[in-house]
């Protein structure tokens, strides 16, 4: 085993040289261009132009039997799958243009009745006394073992082509993707965009139906991108992770397929990059559902913790003789639990913002303590004073609504509010508290 596995991870058969890297120049193509798809909201049009191109690869059979040639000749059937996928994406088009019917419904209609029409003429084409059909149901779950040498420099050459086409109008097509309206004021070709981009999810899906069929092509253009997502915001970044996990999962699954040769190939890419998904859903730096709810976690302790300070400070502010708070005063402050008080207070001493008599059960600010408390009441209190003077909002409630944005607010913004409220406030001045007496100051 340990032997069978060292062959394939370096390369030795010539077979296996060939398809994994016909595989992973297809996965990094169709990974950058369904970053465009995905933004463009067109993930499923991929999957509708695999399920029509089925017609044209049994037209095309057809046709180059009865002319004597060879049907089974890869670029003649995915010439046919083009213009059968084409045909597909013009009817899809023209259902929307013509009618009220939705985009998704065009594509259920379309995608069920061209596969239809072609599973009937594959039926045809098992029957036929001339021409060698077998394997040409291989394309609608792919059949990656076939591949030789000439069909994956036919895979490199088309997922290059679509790749520079890509890099060569990134501009245009990120505008395209984000705001199509603008695009079209600013005088690009909007139509023309549209259809070069479609023209390269055409491309990138025909050269893919061998490797992993036409059921599961969507999945190179969607997984991908969809898993880029949770990494960044940012396309070129996007697209360079989209383009590095579909290269990946298209070797590992090839290679896996390889040591296991019962399992199918096509199956196995698409499980690879359902598990760089999985992946990327969990840990994502930028939208992961662990990293998100660890920030979370932590802006909650950040909120507990500007909280305390302020409401010591306010406690202070209003008798400046007392040198102390107790725990029970602190605790009918705020709608706080025991637990959670303690554990805020716990932090508070640890990070030196506090001092403790622990005998006593009460707490003082340090003067660094007392220095980022008024830094927190100041803020606050300069939002709440914005809200009554310009948004005029009561006294009685602005806290609530102070309190909902203030823990997000840039040390810009800030700024931007002190010079607004100078004329009134002063650079130094605390502002007074404006629920002290019930009305604003």
């Amino acid at each position: 085993m340990s032997e069978h596995l060292w062959r394939v991870l370096s390369l030795q058969d010539h077979n296996t040289r060939v398809v994994i890297f016909g595989t992973a120049i297809l996965g990094f193509a169709a990974g950058l261009v369904g970053c465009l798809t995905l933004l463009r909201r067109r993930a499923l049009v991929g999957d509708a132009l695999a399920h029509a191109a089925l017609p044209g690869i049994a037209g095309a059979f057809l046709i180059a039997t009865a002319m004597g040639g060879e049907g089974k000749s890869l670029p003649i059937l995915l010439a046919g799958a083009t213009v059968s996928g084409l045909f597909g994406i013009v009817s899809i088009l023209l259902i929307r243009k013509m009618t009220r019917i939705k985009e998704d419904a065009a594509l259920g209609i379309i995608l069920s009745v061209y596969f239809g029409l072609g599973v009937a003429l594959l039926g045809i084409v098992t029957q036929m006394n001339r021409g060698n059909a077998a394997g040409l149901e291989s394309f609608i779950y792919g059949k990656t073992a076939t591949m030789t040498a000439g069909d994956a420099r036919l895979i490199a050459v088309a997922s290059a082509i679509c790749v520079l086409i890509c890099i060569a109008l990134l501009k245009e097509f990120k505008l395209l993707c984000f705001d199509e309206a603008f695009a079209g004021a600013r005088g690009y070709p909007v139509v023309l965009l549209d259809a070069v981009l479609m023209s390269v999810v055409v491309v990138v899906t025909i050269v893919g139906l061998q490797a992993v069929g036409l059921v599961l092509v969507i999945a190179l253009l969607v997984i991908p991108a969809a898993s880029a997502r949770f990494w960044t915001d940012r396309l070129v970044v996007m697209m360079v992770i989209a383009s590095v996990l579909g290269m990946t999962g298209s070797f590992v699954g090839a290679a896996v397929s390889a040591m296991l040769p019962r399992l199918p190939s096509g199956a196995m890419i698409v499980l690879a990059a359902g598990f760089g998904f999985l992946v990327s859903f969990l840990i994502g730096t930028r939208r992961g559902v662990l990293v998100r709810l660890w920030r979370r976690r932590k802006l909650n302790e950040s909120i507990d913790h500007q909280h305390l300070l302020r409401e010591l400070y306010e406690m202070f502010e209003l008798d400046p003789s007392r040198v102390s708070v107790p725990y029970e005063e602190l605790l009918e402050r705020r709608s706080w639990s025991r637990k959670r008080l303690r554990r805020m207070l716990e932090q508070a001493s640890r990070e030196g913002w506090i001092t403790e008599n622990v005998s006593k059960m009460e707490f003082a600010l340090t003067d660094r303590g007392e220095t980022e408390a008024k830094r927190l009441t100041r803020r606050h209190r300069l939002w709440e004073l914005y809200l009554i003077r310009y948004a005029d909002i009561a006294p009685q409630r602005v806290d609530r609504d102070a309190d909902a944005i203030e823990h997000v607010l840039e040390p810009e913004i800030v700024a931007e509010l002190e010079t607004l409220l100078d004329n009134e406030l002063g650079k130094t001045r605390m502002p007074d508290d404006p629920h002290a007496d019930g009305v604003a100051s």
